[in-house]
């Protein structure tokens, strides 16, 4: 398996992208390897070590490259978490702040369900408002979020403080 130092490698910095003063970690490179991306998954599925997973949930839209994945590879179900207005059924909702402006993420209603244990993937975190939202949905729903594993995590933007009692887990940090 390759160690994280190889996917580190394999992930391209673009700087300025999308604007300026910003350096993107492009993970491009590494989903286009099929060892890189399969040593990936195996990664982020060893963040869930011994605990029984239900279900996996995923942050629209790199995340559900990753989280499907791992659901596939854990044999549980895969639960995506989208943009408001993407999903068509009743939907549970949850507005939060952006630098500049508000999102909404929405779950259906009924994918995940009380006493379920839930792992949340997504590709990056970064300030943590994304997936500090969709735990709140995913607890809010009466399930047990026993963790959150991202491929990349910018440690700088203190994406985890927003989720003190989440134990995170990222394959990269930088």
């Amino acid at each position: 398996m390759a160690s994280s130092h190889h996917l580190s490698a394999a992930v391209r910095d673009i700087p300025d992208f999308p604007k300026p003063g910003i350096l993107f970690k492009d993970i491009t490179p590494v989903l286009a390897d099929g060892k890189l991306f399969h040593d990936c998954i195996t990664l982020l599925c060893a963040t869930a070590g011994d605990q029984v997973i239900d279900k996996v949930v995923g942050i629209d839209a790199r995340g559900f490259i990753f989280a499907a994945a791992v659901s596939d590879r854990l044999g549980v179900g895969f639960v995506p978490v989208r943009k408001a207005g993407k999903l068509p059924w009743k939907t549970r909702g949850l507005a939060y702040s952006l630098e500049y402006g508000e999102n909404v993420i929405e779950l259906h209603e009924d994918a995940v369900r009380p006493g379920e244990n839930i792992l949340l993937v997504d590709d990056l975190l970064a300030t943590g408002g994304t997936a500090a939202a969709a735990a709140e949905l995913i607890t809010s729903l009466g399930a047990n979020l026993i963790g959150a594993s991202f491929f990349i995590e910018l440690t700088d933007l203190n994406g985890r403080e927003k989720m003190p009692d989440i134990p995170i887990h990222a394959i990269l940090q930088y």
